[in-house]
C-alpha cells in the first residue's frame, strides 16, 4: 500500500508542466512550470517550514508545546501551521495589511492567531511586521521565531528538495531556472544545487517587482504584488547565485497571472505571474533545445478577491472595462499638475503659493517623487488650510478607466485616481465638478 503517514509526508515532488498556448510562436525553447501549489499547504513555503522546524527541534530552540511566531504574507504561515498542527505547537503570525483577507482566513482555519500590521512603514518601525513579530516572540512564553529572512535552513530545504527534483525530472537538461527572489530561500537553495549539478552551466534568473530592493538597488518603494520582493536585504539570500535580476511591474504580473489561468489552466498567485513574465523574457532569448524552468510558488485561490476580481482590478487601474463612454481619467485629464506634491516639513505659505501658482485646490504630502504608490501618500492638504495635513479617509479611490460617476463624490472631499497601480491624480470634489 502507498499511504502517507501524515500531511507532511506529501510535501515536495511537485510536477513540471510544459506550457502550450502561452509560449506558442514566442520561442523555440521548451518552457515548463514547476507548480508548487501541489504541496498540501498550497505553496513552495511548505518545504521551508519543515526545514526550519526540523532544524529548530534539533538545536533545542523549539520546545514541546511552544509557540511559533513568524512575520508572513500568508504562505510561510500556512506551511508552519501545518507543521505545528502535526507536532503540537501553537502559532502566531504577523501579516502586513496588504495581505488579502482570504489568506488571513486560511491561516486562522489552520488554528493560528493572526496579527495585522501596516504595510507602509520602515522595517525598523515598532509597528512593522518584523518588529511586532520580534516583540511577540520575546513576550510569549516558549515563543520561537523561525525568521525565514535569515534562517539558513530555508535555502537548505530547497537545496535538498527543489533543486534535485528539477534536475532529476529534466534528466539534467535544464538550462535556465527562473524564480521570484522574495526572502531569498528558493532561488538561493535551488539555484545553488542546479549550478553545482550542471557544473555551472545552468543560468539562474531572479524575478522581482519594481520597488523591491533587489530591483531598485536598495531604494525600496511600495508595490501591489504579494509574497515577493523585499524592503531590506535578507540574510537568507545569496546574491552570488542569480546571474540576472529581471524587474516586473504590478500590471505585467497581474495580467500574466490571469493569462496563466485562462490559457494554461494554472490558477496561481501574483508572484507566479511575475516569475512567468521574467521566464518568457528569458525564453525569447533562448535557443532551440534550451529548457527553461519557471517556479510558480503558490495557488491563486488566495487572490480571488483581488487579481481575479474585475472590480478590484479596474478600481486600482489594472483593467480597462469595455464600452465606457466617460472615464474618471478623462474627467481629470485637464488638471496640471495632476498630482501636486509637498513635503511634510514645508511651510503652509509654501504650499499655498504652489497651489495658487498651479490653479489647484489640493496637494499630496509625500517624500517620494511621482508617480506615487498609494502607500506613499502620507496625507493631503487643501488651499482652505494648507497647514492642515488631512488623512486619506476623506478621499475615494477610483480607477482611471472606470466609468465616471459623480455620486462617488457624495460625502467625500475628493478622489484618488489610479492607473496601473499608480496614483495619477488627486483631485478635490469641487475640481472634478468644475471639469464636468
Amino acid at each position: 500500500m502507498k499511504i502517507a503517514g501524515s500531511v507532511l509526508d506529501v510535501i515536495g515532488h511537485t510536477p513540471l508542466i510544459q506550457l502550450g498556448p502561452l509560449v506558442k510562436g514566442l520561442t523555440d525553447a521548451t518552457v515548463v512550470a514547476k507548480v508548487e501549489y501541489f504541496n498540501p499547504g498550497g505553496s513552495s513555503k511548505d518545504r521551508l517550514a519543515v526545514g526550519m522546524i526540523d532544524a529548530a527541534e534539533k538545536a533545542g530552540l523549539l520546545k514541546p508545546g511552544g509557540t511559533i511566531v513568524e512575520p508572513t504574507s500568508g504562505n510561510t504561515g500556512v506551511g508552519l501551521a501545518l507543521v505545528a498542527q502535526q507536532r503540537g505547537y501553537h502559532c502566531v503570525f504577523v501579516c502586513p495589511d496588504k495581505v488579502s483577507a482570504d489568506k488571513r482566513k486560511v491561516l486562522e482555519a489552520y488554528g493560528a492567531k493572526v496579527v495585522v500590521t501596516p504595510t507602509n512603514v520602515e522595517p525598523d518601525d515598532p509597528e512593522s511586521y518584523y518588529s511586532v513579530s520580534d516583540r511577540l516572540a520575546r513576550e510569549i512564553p516558549g515563543g520561537f521565531k523561525p525568521n525565514q529572512y535569515a534562517n539558513p535552513a530555508g535555502p537548505e530545504a530547497h537545496y535538498r528538495t527543489t533543486g534535485p527534483e528539477i534536475w532529476e525530472d529534466t534528466d539534467g537538461t535544464v538550462t535556465h531556472f527562473v524564480a521570484g527572489v522574495g526572502t531569498g530561500g528558493t532561488i538561493s537553495g535551488t539555484g545553488k544545487y542546479l549550478k553545482e549539478a550542471s557544473g555551472g552551466s545552468v543560468r539562474v534568473i531572479g524575478a522581482d517587482p519594481y520597488g523591491s530592493v533587489y530591483a531598485e538597488k536598495g531604494a525600496a518603494r511600495p508595490y501591489f504584488v504579494e509574497g515577493v520582493g523585499e524592503d531590506f536585504w535578507p540574510e537568507a539570500y545569496d546574491p552570488s547565485i542569480p546571474d540576472e535580476i529581471i524587474t516586473v511591474s504590478d500590471a505585467e504580473a497581474f495580467s500574466m497571472t490571469r493569462r496563466l489561468a485562462r490559457e494554461e489552466g494554472l490558477l496561481v498567485g501574483g508572484s507566479c505571474g511575475m516569475a512567468m513574465v521574467a521566464g518568457l523574457e528569458v525564453a525569447k532569448k533562448a535557443s532551440a533545445g534550451d529548457l527553461v524552468v519557471v517556479l510558480l510558488p503558490d495557488s491563486g485561490r488566495g487572490y480571488l478577491q483581488k487579481i481575479f476580481d474585475d472590480g478590484w482590478m479596474t478600481h486600482n487601474g489594472f483593467l480597462a472595462p469595455e464600452g465606457v463612454a466617460t472615464t474618471w481619467g478623462s474627467r481629470v485629464s485637464g488638471l496640471k499638475p495632476a498630482v501636486l506634491t509637498s513635503h511634510k516639513e514645508d511651510e503652509a505659505s509654501t504650499r499655498a503659493k504652489r497651489l495658487e501658482d498651479s490653479g489647484r485646490l489640493v496637494g499630496v504630502v509625500t517624500h517620494a517623487s511621482p508617480p506615487l504608490q498609494p502607500g506613499e501618500m502620507k496625507g493631503w492638504f487643501h488651499l482652505d488650510d494648507p497647514a492642515e495635513v488631512r488623512t486619506a479617509d476623506r478621499l475615494v479611490t477610483v480607477g482611471a478607466a472606470e466609468e465616471f460617476d459623480p455620486h462617488a463624490l457624495d460625502g467625500v472631499d475628493g478622489v484618488v485616481v489610479m492607473d496601473q497601480g499608480q496614483v495619477v491624480a488627486v483631485v478635490a470634489s469641487e475640481e472634478v465638478m468644475e471639469q464636468v
